[in-house]
């Protein structure tokens, strides 16, 4: 007897079944940060979501879906995730055996000498997004210089959370804007437009966003307040504490170089990030022996075999370093792979909790009502971004808010007149943009673990990634740079 026939038929999910994951996730997020505070991100959230996933799981099935279809989708959330999971871990290997062999050591030892604090966070916002233009990726550029940029923070003693907003807002610069990145290349992909008429167009948003974080971060920093002399002293101990670990030469920034050229020459990125890394701790042993006899326990000199273990430990668990001042320990002690389990294990559970609530028709039942209320141009902007921010918060993955909002929205903006460039720009704004200030979000976890700032914390100094959207809502209200299909080109 076939069994299929006896199968319930799926039914269309209802109002309510759209909003019962969503009130789910808020109260589970809500009491996990109200009980735990930023620890939450420890396990509590990372629990909260996969219960999330249950509750859409079982919203499914009620409605005749069978449990291997279930199944499915989350396999396929897991597949959608294997770039970033081996991304993750690459640059838990690459901090680690980059602070063994004093790459990162050497980044922040010249960083404290040639940056002043009074500039750090606009320098911070200005270097970030020339690397991250000219490598076309956010989270290469923020895992590399960007831990670098917050290391020397702490050691000027000026605020790590304002210098991680500044990394982070520099990065996106960049990466939104670089024909090299593969956000900026799908959002012009998914609409079908050139992707340097995508990238003109969203200039209009992306440089006055900078510039008014710019201004912000020159004011920032125009307004530390410190004690006469206290940072130079602070700074002189840690450069010499810097100088008698390591062996501070230029050499040991040839493997940032190679990052670099392995970008611009568009290697995927986790394999530039492992070669980078295992550059770095070939060439660390030649640089700093006795920084890796140290790492190991060896007081009788380095061998090939030494040195081989010193360079797996700090790519598997990450560098450690008792130098007896706080700063210098807490800058060093990072990386390794296994720094970026609790990281894989939030994302994992954002983007299946995504992908169930998009392949069960959870999401369009919330987002077809929407289109239908918006009657302005305005309007439909603002229904493009509360669709975009709001997948960012509940399908964790930039992605998904980034390829939904253009699938979805596509043929309205058509059938109002609207040309495609303004919905990639839309959505690049709202999407992309925005992924990183939700905390479970793929970016926002990545973020926090890489820059070792919770994102909560940063979230408020992010300006360029608060104001681009803003701005886009703006052109939707006041029709400035909105093109239109039956426009002169």
């Amino acid at each position: 007897m076939d069994k299929s026939n006896n199968a319930p038929p799926v039914r269309e999910p209802s109002l309510a079944d759209a909003f019962i994951p969503l009130v789910a996730l808020a109260l589970l997020i809500g009491s996990s940060l109200a009980l735990f505070g930023m620890e939450a991100l420890d396990g509590p959230i990372q629990a909260a979501l996969i219960i999330c996933c249950m509750v859409a799981a079982l919203i499914a099935m009620k409605n005749g879906h069978r449990w291997e279809t279930v199944q499915k989708a989350g396999q396929a959330a897991m597949g959608s995730i294997t770039s970033a999971i081996f991304i993750l871990l690459a640059v838990g290997a690459l901090i680690g055996t980059w602070n063994l062999s004093g790459t990162i050591p050497t980044l922040v030892y010249y960083g404290i000498q040639f940056l002043s604090p009074t500039w750090y966070y606009v320098a911070t916002a200005i270097i970030c997004g020339l690397i991250a233009m000219s490598i076309g990726s956010s989270w290469t550029t923020a895992g590399t210089i960007g831990v670098g940029l917050v290391g020397i923070a702490a050691m000027l003693e000026v605020s790590t959370a304002i210098t991680a907003g500044a990394v982070i807002s520099g990065a996106y610069l960049g990466d939104k804007n670089s024909p090299l990145s593969e956000t900026t290349i799908l959002a012009a992909q998914m609409v079908r437009v050139d992707i340097y008429t995508h990238i003109r167009n969203q200039m209009w948003t992306s440089v006055p966003a900078f510039l008014l974080a710019a201004v912000v971060f020159t004011l920032l920093g125009l307004g530390r307040v410190e004690a006469p002399g206290q940072s130079d002293l602070q700074s002189a101990v840690e450069l010499e504490a810097l100088n008698g670990i390591y062996r501070i030469t230029i050499l040991n920034l040839l493997p940032l170089a190679l990052l670099v050229w392995l970008s611009i020459r568009k290697y995927p990125a986790s394999i530039s990030l492992l070669l980078s890394a295992l550059f770095a701790g070939v060439l660390g042993a030649f640089l700093q022996p006795q920084v890796y006899a140290g790492f190991v326990g060896e007081d009788s000199g380095l061998s090939i075999v030494e040195a081989i273990k010193a360079t797996w430990l700090a790519m598997a668990s990450g560098f450690s370093m008792e130098s007896g001042i706080a700063d210098v320990d807490q800058l060093l002690s990072r990386g390794g792979m296994a720094s970026m389990l609790f990281t894989l294990w939030l994302i994992m559970g954002a983007v299946t909790f995504g992908s169930l609530l998009d392949e069960f028709g959870l999401i369009h039942r919330l987002i077809d009502p929407l289109i239908d209320r918006a009657k302005t141009t305005g309007g439909l902007f603002l229904t493009v971004f509360a669709s975009a921010f709001g997948l960012n918060i509940i399908a964790g993955d930039q992605y998904i808010a980034l390829v939904l909002p253009t699938r979805v929205y596509r043929a309205e903006f058509a059938r109002r007149g609207l040309a495609p460039q303004n919905l990639s720009r839309l959505a690049a704004d709202c999407g992309t943009v925005t992924s990183p200030l939700v905390p479970w979000n793929s970016c926002g976890a990545f973020m926090a673990a890489v820059l070792g700032v919770p994102t909560l914390v940063y979230l408020p100094f992010c300006i360029f990634n608060i104001a681009s959207p803003i701005l886009s809502l703006l052109l939707g209200y006041t029709g400035f740079k909105v093109v239109r299909l039956d426009s002169p080109p």
